[in-house]
């Protein structure tokens, strides 16, 4: 039996302050969806790990390594945490994405293929990629 090669994608979770309306009744409930919904993806296999992110870190930026306080973005821009998937396609983690419980509250999830190698190794080793990447 031929099985497809599973494929690595990142759920980018993103709005640290999708939740700063709801009643503290409404966020325990919500919890326990994202909970549930959560601990489904990791039951069944798609999921291999995740976690909500501090508000607060740092930055370094530049070719004086400066370091800053942040990051600044607003807090919609924010990423709040994320999920690593293996699945078969784009298309089975964008449906994972679709059912994330924080969606009609504001929240965003940004879906992402990891790829092998970053674009600028590849290009190192066969400069004929560059127009691929």
């Amino acid at each position: 039996m031929e099985t497809t090669p599973k494929e690595d994608f990142l759920l980018l979770f993103r709005n640290n302050a999708w939740y700063k309306d709801l009643s503290p009744e409404q966020i325990q409930n919500l919890m326990t969806d994202w909970m549930d919904w959560f601990n489904g993806v990791v039951a069944d296999g798609r999921c291999i790990g995740g976690q909500s992110l501090e508000h607060d870190g740092r930055v370094v930026t530049g070719a004086n390594r400066n370091v800053t306080d942040g990051p600044y973005a607003e807090a919609k821009e924010s990423i709040a945490g994320y999920f690593m998937l293996r699945v078969n396609d784009i298309n089975e983690a964008t449906e994972i994405a679709r059912n994330c419980p924080g969606l009609p509250y504001g929240a965003t999830v940004e879906v992402r293929k990891l790829m092998e190698r970053c674009g600028a190794s590849q290009m190192a080793e066969n400069p004929q990629i560059a127009r691929k990447i």
